[in-house]
């Protein structure tokens, strides 16, 4: 053997071995006491089994950028997505407090994988599920939710402020299913027996315009976006989870925001830990929230959503960019914020399935152009974590169709991470 080859040999063998001790360190700490009261304990149903997610190395990344970028397997959550976890504290609290009972409807507005959560997770609960979803979002959602047994409505794309976007007639929903109930109980009240039924719309002789039958015990909106449940899915859970994970060794968490939950809960956590921790936001195309977390203004007064006429969202990603300030987002700790680009996104999906054998959908793969871009920001050395939202199962149609991003300009043709700057 000559001696460069020797000494090539020995850098790798103690690249190797520092590696080798790094992830030693990771296994141990999270393994050691927890393998047999953790991973080999029985759950106790479907709501047991969601969250303590694995933290995993993404292995082309981190070698790419010289840190550890690991991502938070949300996509193995029962339900799909990291959306699993708020679904339960929606349902939960409002079970709670009162404001929904068994038997009753959740109803939501979604884009995203909250709704196929809100389903997958609300008859485990012995409630019912309604959503409305905005008809540009990808047909697989909707055909998911109605094998999950979830009534959908699909309507138009307009503002947030206009009376018939989604999550405005989700909320009118609610209203209508209390309203039925109310109805119903009046009238066992007075009439002492159930009120007449003819083709599942005449209660006590009046025609109902609903899509609620007589039987049913009121509806809950569940308001992913301002319900703070939501920021507290993860500040109690996701982001402990990391904490432990990492046995508090990090240097920074990034993620995309939509309602603002997830990123919101994880940062707040963290840095209540650890002050030092870098948090930031990567935010897609159309969105006005890097704007605000760089320069305090979200956007101009031409920009704002209720001065539009069609959907403000210059993006092919689903589920994250928004252009207003919910209450979820004004509980995120952020040091700052990175754009991503459409394009990039899908660059990283396609990077990730050749190199790691990870199949992301759109939000998980901006969230790892995300932790590049805060790896190139801080440097080789650093630990950072992501989410990986969901899978690409339910992104079939528009994210990963080949014919649907040809028509948007979006076909990926890099071989490694030169979108983003980087070989690798």
């Amino acid at each position: 053997m000559t001696t460069s080859a020797a000494v090539t040999t020995a850098a790798a063998a103690s690249s190797i071995a520092l590696l080798a001790y790094f992830l030693s360190k990771f296994y141990n700490s999270n393994h050691s006491s927890a393998s047999s009261s953790s991973e080999n304990e029985l759950k106790n149903g479907l709501i047991e089994a969601i969250g303590n997610t694995p933290l995993i190395r993404i292995n082309s990344l981190s070698q790419a950028t010289g840190c550890q970028i690991l991502g938070k397997a949300e996509f193995l959550n029962p339900g799909g997505s990291v959306k699993d976890r708020v679904a339960v504290k929606i349902i939960q609290e409002a079970l709670e407090l009162g404001l929904l009972a068994k038997g009753g409807i959740v109803t939501e507005g979604s884009a995203g994988s909250t709704a196929i959560s809100l389903a997958t997770v609300a008859p485990a609960y012995g409630c019912q599920c309604h959503v409305v979803i905005p008809d540009d979002a990808a047909i697989e959602k909707s055909q998911i939710l109605e094998a999950l047994g979830a009534t959908v409505e699909r309507v138009r794309p307009v503002s947030i402020t206009h009376k018939d976007h989604y999550v405005n007639i989700a909320k009118r929903r609610a209203v209508e299913a209390n309203e039925v109930a109310l109805k119903q109980d009046i009238a066992k009240q007075t009439n002492g027996k159930d009120v007449e039924q003819s083709n599942g719309d005449i209660i006590d002789g009046e025609k109902q315009d609903t899509f609620f039958s007589r039987d049913c015990k009121g509806g809950f909106f569940a308001d992913q976006f301002e319900n703070l449940a939501n920021f507290r899915a993860h500040y109690e859970g996701t982001g402990p989870e990391i904490w432990k994970q990492t046995g508090g060794n990090l240097h920074s968490f990034v993620a995309a925001a939509g309602t603002g939950g997830t990123v919101a809960g994880v940062s707040r956590f963290l840095k209540e830990k650890d002050p030092n921790i870098k948090c930031f936001l990567i935010d897609p195309p159309g969105s006005g929230l890097f704007n605000k977390v760089t320069r305090g203004v979200m956007y101009t007064k031409e920009e704002a959503e209720g001065r539009r006429l069609k959907n403000p969202f210059d993006t092919i990603t689903e589920g994250i960019g928004i252009n207003r300030l919910t209450e979820n987002f004004k509980m995120a700790e952020l040091d700052g914020a990175f754009r991503g680009t459409d394009l990039e996104a899908v660059e990283m999906s396609r990077f990730l399935l050749k190199n790691d054998g990870l199949f992301v959908g759109s939000s998980s793969a901006m969230n790892c152009v995300g932790a590049v871009r805060v790896a190139q920001s801080l440097g080789p050395g650093h630990i950072i974590v992501t989410i990986l939202c969901d899978s690409g199962m339910r992104h079939l149609s528009k994210f990963h169709s080949a014919q649907y991003l040809s028509q948007h300009g979006l076909i990926p043709r890099a071989n490694g991470l030169e979108f983003l700057g980087l070989r690798g």
